[in-house]
């Protein structure tokens, strides 16, 4: 049987989705827009956009660092935390649909693993997203989780450089690794890609599927967690959720496009990189404030 998976089945499955997370977009701005307040156009939408299409094409391209890129963009541009988590995960479900599809265009997903990290992704979505608005605070976690991707860059820098023979990706724990991300995404703002991308790639040689799955599994899990979110907390910023959905979706069928043409050891040490650098400082900056 073909490792590939079908991708006629999961484009029906993510169009109706997305359909139906528009029409409650829109239900939702229609009743906004009678509102006095109305809908307000941002003046930084251009740089919005470009935060939302750079983000994509490093996530389509090496499977994580989209919630992650946005939301540390977002909030330095002045955006508050809270409509910054309800609109990075809002567009992730538009951006990472489109990169979902792009990447069962290219043939870079695998069946079982995309079943795995789909399950287990969305139920840690909605357990995140539980104790992030009812029981935890998700700054108080951030410094462990970014000691943890500090110990996976590096592994992952070390395999970079170290002559080994070839791998298949390791079948077990996807669904459980799947949970975990979800679930830390929902806390802390970001953390799918980083997490499970890192995890698999340090136990496999063969990163492009591996970056197209986890980007396919992430469109539901995004949808799982916004869903949550847009019943808890509303939209707010509609024309910075707009910038970043149209950024992304630009930018994710080249991002699928370009994983299909860089080594992968590129890859990899591009991947150790990306989470090493934030990581070092969001651990300085947790514990040795100025």
């Amino acid at each position: 049987m073909d490792r590939h998976i079908n991708f006629r089945h999961v484009f029906g499955l993510i169009i109706l989705l997305k359909i139906v997370l528009t029409g409650s977009l829109a239900y939702a701005a229609y009743h906004q827009y009678q509102t006095p307040e109305g809908i307000a156009w941002h003046p930084q939408f251009f740089w919005f956009f470009l935060v939302g299409f750079f983000a994509q094409l490093v996530d389509g391209a090496l499977g994580m660092a989209y919630g992650v890129t946005c939301s540390s963009l977002l909030l330095a541009l002045g955006i508050p935390p809270a409509a910054t988590s309800a609109n990075v995960h809002i567009a992730k479900v538009y951006t990472a649909g489109v990169s979902g599809m792009s990447h069962l265009l290219f043939k870079n997903v695998d069946k079982t693993l995309l079943i795995k990290l789909s399950i287990g992704g969305v139920l840690g979505a909605v357990l995140g997203t539980y104790l992030l608005t009812d029981v935890l605070d998700g700054k108080m976690i951030k410094p462990f989780i970014s000691l943890y991707l500090l110990f996976l860059g590096v592994r992952i820098l070390y395999r970079s450089y170290k002559k080994s023979a070839p791998v298949e990706t390791v079948k077990r724990g996807e669904g459980v690794l799947g949970f975990i991300g979800g679930t830390f995404d929902a806390i802390g703002g970001g953390g799918w890609g980083p997490i499970v991308t890192s995890n698999l790639l340090d136990k496999s040689n063969s990163p492009r599927e591996i970056i197209g799955s986890v980007n396919t599994a992430e469109f539901f899990m995004a949808l799982a967690c916004s869903g949550i979110l847009i019943h808890t907390n509303g939209v707010e910023h509609w024309s910075v959720m707009g910038a970043l959905i149209l950024g992304g979706i630009l930018a994710a069928p080249l991002g699928a496009w370009l994983v299909r043409f860089v080594e992968p050891t590129t890859i990899m040490r591009l991947a150790g990189a990306l989470i090493v650098g934030p990581s070092v400082w969001a651990v300085y900056g947790a514990w040795w404030p100025k």
